[in-house]
């Protein structure tokens, strides 16, 4: 015989009690027990379509995370290196941070200093701002000082680049081309003697070009320094590698089957697939022209040619000659618009330098 006991008190089911979240109360009808608890017409939040799908997606990437460290620990554990999904290492990034401050903080030393007058330039700490804010000051100073000479200094420099760098450049990728793609008597001894004259360094070569230009009469003109910077054999072995990889010895063929001529082929096919490689070519020699120093200070005397290096080397020294008066300010502030220009072009250029560095212009 089994007995019933009657349930005085049921438990009561989840769905009487509403999620601690939701505000909404219920109606006399669920009060009565006749239906469901009422809404306000409001979905809640965590039924929603949205919130799901960002559970969902935290969920995936908790777990991925989890399945890549699980990953690297095997790989690690059997002595292995898995490029597609790197181990962290701390050391590398440690060194890698102290190689990007030490790189930073001449660009940084540059910027403060700038800021300051020339007695806070003098009486404060280097990494550190002066008393008076004299940044636009002394940008205005500089494009005044000695009749706006600076401004001539650049516009040659600018000159130098345009003309040298930019010639370098169009007789690297001719003169590269046809290195690699075409077979001719004498081509292993061109790539010797192109080797060759990248190992001299062009501090030795100064004194000899300056005895050759002083014989033609073209020192202490913008020739004696346009005409050497046309000559770049480290851009022109840059743009044989790259026109040896980049551009493939088929596609050529079928362009000369249709009929293209050869400087057709060169400026309409092959120049589009070499873009990366002369963007690369062209920073190496714009940064070698604007840089220049020695080549200038043995060719040119006259004022009135200098490049920015000779010039702001000459304000420098300003303060060591009688009566001379010291404008290290100016000397910063004019180190820092200089290093604009390049500045941008790199930052400009970015993408194109960075794939002809790893697609083959430095390699090999």
């Amino acid at each position: 015989m089994t007995v019933e006991y009657p349930m005085t008190n049921p438990s009561p089911s989840p769905s009487q009690y509403p999620h601690p979240l939701d505000n909404t109360a219920p109606t006399a009808a669920s009060a009565s027990g006749t239906g469901q608890p009422a809404r306000t017409g409001r979905l809640l939040f965590w039924h929603s379509p949205d919130h799901q799908a960002r559970t969902a997606d935290k969920h995936r990437y908790r777990q991925t995370r989890r399945d890549e460290k699980a990953e690297r620990r095997r790989y690690h554990d059997k002595g292995l290196s898995n490029p597609t999904n790197p181990q962290r290492s701390w050391g590398l990034t440690i060194i890698t941070g102290i190689f990007a401050l030490y790189c930073l903080l001449p660009f940084a030393y540059l910027i403060i200093n700038a800021t300051k007058t020339q007695a806070d330039f003098t009486s404060t700490f280097g990494l550190g701002f002066g008393h008076t804010f004299a940044l636009w000051d002394n940008i205005t100073t500089v494009f005044t000082y000695q009749d706006g000479i600076f401004a001539r200094w650049l516009l040659n420099t600018i000159l130098y680049v345009v003309i040298g760098a930019g010639g370098a450049t169009l007789l690297s990728i001719m003169g590269g081309y046809a290195l690699a793609k075409y077979r001719f008597p004498g081509r292993k001894a061109i790539f010797i003697l192109i080797i060759g004259s990248i190992s001299v360094p062009g501090i030795a070569l100064a004194v000899p070009q300056f005895l050759l230009f002083a014989k033609l009469g073209l020192t202490n003109t913008p020739l004696a320094m346009i005409i050497p910077s046309l000559i770049s054999p480290f851009g022109l072995y840059l743009m044989w590698i790259f026109s040896d990889q980049a551009v493939p010895q088929e596609l050529l063929e079928a362009a000369r089957v249709d009929g293209a001529s050869e400087w057709r082929t060169l400026w309409q096919i092959a120049l589009p697939l070499l873009t990366p490689g002369i963007v690369t070519t062209s920073l190496f020699t714009i940064v070698a022209t604007w840089n220049n120093y020695f080549l200038p200070l043995i060719m040119i005397k006259d004022s009135t040619w200098y490049p920015l290096t000779i010039g702001l080397n000459q304000w420098k020294d300003q303060a060591n000659t009688a009566g001379g008066q010291a404008i290290q300010n100016l000397v910063i502030t004019a180190s820092l618009i200089t290093i604009i220009p390049l500045t941008i072009a790199f930052l400009a250029l970015q993408k194109y330098w960075q794939k002809g560095l790893t697609t083959g212009a430095l390699k090999q």
